[in-house]
């Protein structure tokens, strides 16, 4: 049996947590202090996924980046990816808070979406 050690982000405590596996089975998770430790370490340990942040190029704006998110956690191996399209995405002034600038962004399910308006100049 193997462990891995991870650092729960499921609330403010930070709980180390321990998880013994045999490949890809759980045996044990321990050190976690809530409910939400515990979920959070058994999708870790899964299938791990993050919300995407980065910035677009924008034409014509007052501002040359509009900071953007994905509107759901996508899988954390594909975030290099997701970085590296990113920065081919060139988007139209004006851009509101929410518009979607990119849908299914790199095939994840998940929208891109903008996090800041940016006005035309």
């Amino acid at each position: 049996m193997r462990q891995r050690c991870i650092i729960c982000i499921g609330c403010p405590k930070g709980c180390p947590i321990t998880i013994t596996h045999e490949g890809k089975n759980i045996q044990k998770i321990e050190g976690y202090s809530c409910e939400n430790g515990y979920i959070y370490a058994k999708n870790e340990f899964a299938a791990p996924v993050r919300i995407f942040t980065s910035t677009l190029r924008v034409n014509a704006g007052e501002l040359e980046l509009v900071p953007v998110k994905t509107t759901t956690p996508v899988p954390k191996n594909m975030l290099m990816d997701c970085a590296r399209e990113s920065c081919r995405i060139i988007v139209n002034a004006p851009v509101n808070i929410g518009d979607v600038l990119c849908e299914n962004f790199c095939g994840t399910g998940s929208d891109l979406v903008a996090t800041r308006d940016v006005l035309q100049k």
